[in-house]
């Protein structure tokens, strides 16, 4: 539905606007990488330092992303350069660039996803234990075919829900498969907490040990945070440029943040409970999901219905963020170069398989080349959510807070409303706590 004052598509809804929002925030991090951190670094003392971070930093800097994106009435590139004129728009870039990265390998796990789907579905993954998956997973991620054709076909479904644009599109599958996500999750947690052990494994989860806390912990927690919420890579900018002038920034960013927190959670309960219940150690990277969960549903009675229902949640997690992350670019083609949406989604898709190639083959025909001694794959994540989501985070919150400045910002976050004492706590946040925190918090790593 156009904007009548700015000709813009917009959401028809609050509701969808936060489903698709949700959706673009709850990934494959939830699933894989959450409960990893989690479980490695203190369990309930990590989720205290990462719900410090969404407090002081997710919260405020999503709805720092928001009102630029309501603001200006452009995408992550227009926004910087319309809001304040000057070479502020080399930030929007730097987003754009880094959300292209993670698209290209993003794109190639959410394959892995639907292959295994399919696979879990058709019953191939039926009986497997470890040793025999292990070997599944080196065959479907390893190859020079089906890598490919994983990726291709994900993308190819992803741009058929951006093609239909915003409300016709986006927010009519938000609406779709986020529930459809938790859906699948509660049920996968009301068969796995039956486990022998498994209440155990989220009391285990869920107990703090701040033995486990450090300098290392307290920037996963961060790169964690962006990743998850999708910050510093202009989707939350870029979705807030469709909201109307009526909708609630505040509030829409609080319930956006504790929905995906709370599925982060319910997903690691998920995950660390069939784990527990089988010993099995969850510091396993890719093996987490690709290996040893299915070797754990396949001892449940009808395993290829859990195998499938998995893998499936995995695929609706992956879609819903990588539709979001193709919309980044979608808007800003159509705006810097007054493309149509119709023929800017196949162009962006057709960039996002080629420049998702070496990270398609990172594990077979590739794999001898490492960087930062790591994979390509690897290697591309660690840029992204090491160094150019902070930084890009960082350019953002200074532009907010000391050039576009927080006044303004608050204004556009309030509407209509005066200011209240939140808001003006949120002003201090974004011009000095948010800047300090992730300058620290680059300054670390690259220490480190």
């Amino acid at each position: 539905m156009p904007d009548g004052s700015r000709g813009r598509e917009q959401w028809e809804s609050r509701m969808g606007f936060i489903l698709a929002t949700v959706g673009s925030a709850v990934g494959l991090g939830n699933v894989w990488r959450f409960p990893t951190m989690v479980a490695r670094s203190g369990g309930g003392a990590f989720l205290l330092i990462y719900g410090a971070v969404v407090l002081v930093i997710g919260i405020p800097l999503m709805m720092a992303e928001l009102a630029m994106g309501r603001g200006s009435g452009r995408g992550v590139v227009g926004a910087f350069r319309t809001l304040r004129a000057g070479p502020w728009w080399v930030a929007g870039v730097l987003a754009s660039a880094a959300v292209f990265l993670i698209l290209s390998y993003y794109s190639v796990i959410a394959g892995w996803t639907l292959l295994y789907t399919a696979l879990g579905a058709a019953g191939n993954l039926r009986g497997m234990q470890v040793a025999a998956m292990e070997q599944m997973f080196n065959h479907v991620t390893g190859g020079t075919v089906l890598p490919v054709v994983g990726q291709v076909c994900f993308v190819v479904l992803s741009c058929t829900v951006a093609y239909f644009g915003v409300s016709e599109g986006i927010e009519r599958w938000g609406r779709i498969l986020l529930p459809a996500i938790v859906l699948l999750l509660l049920l996968l947690m009301g068969r796995v907490i039956l486990l022998p052990g498994a209440v155990d494994g989220i009391m285990w989860f869920l107990r703090p040990d701040f033995t486990q806390l450090s300098v290392s912990v307290s920037l996963e927690a961060v790169g964690q945070v962006f990743f998850s919420f999708s910050l510093g890579m202009g989707a939350v900018l870029t979705y807030g440029s469709y909201l109307s002038r009526r909708d609630d920034i505040g509030n829409n960013a609080i319930i956006i943040a504790f929905a995906d927190v709370l599925i982060a959670v319910l997903a690691g309960l998920v995950v660390i409970s069939a784990l527990y219940a089988f010993d099995i150690d969850p510091e396993v990277g890719f093996g987490l999901v690709f290996v040893a969960l299915p070797a754990v549903f396949n001892t449940l009675a009808f395993s290829a219905f859990w195998n499938a229902a998995f893998f499936l949640s995995l695929s609706f997690a992956a879609m819903t963020s990588l539709v979001s992350f193709l919309e980044v670019i979608n808007a800003i083609a159509m705006e810097e170069l007054g493309w149509p949406r119709r023929l800017v989604v196949p162009l962006v898709g057709l960039g996002t398989v080629v420049a998702g190639l070496p990270s398609a083959l990172a594990r077979g025909a590739l794999q001898d080349i490492v960087l930062w001694d790591r994979d390509i794959m690897d290697a591309v994540d660690a840029l992204t959510s090491s160094a150019l989501l902070p930084l890009s985070g960082l350019l953002t919150v200074i532009y907010v807070g000391w050039v576009w400045t927080a006044r303004d910002a608050a204004r556009e976050i309030a509407g209509e409303r005066p200011l209240s004492q939140w808001m003006k706590l949120w002003m201090v946040i974004i011009k000095y706590i948010a800047p300090l925190a992730l300058t620290y918090i680059l300054l670390a790593g690259i220490v480190s």
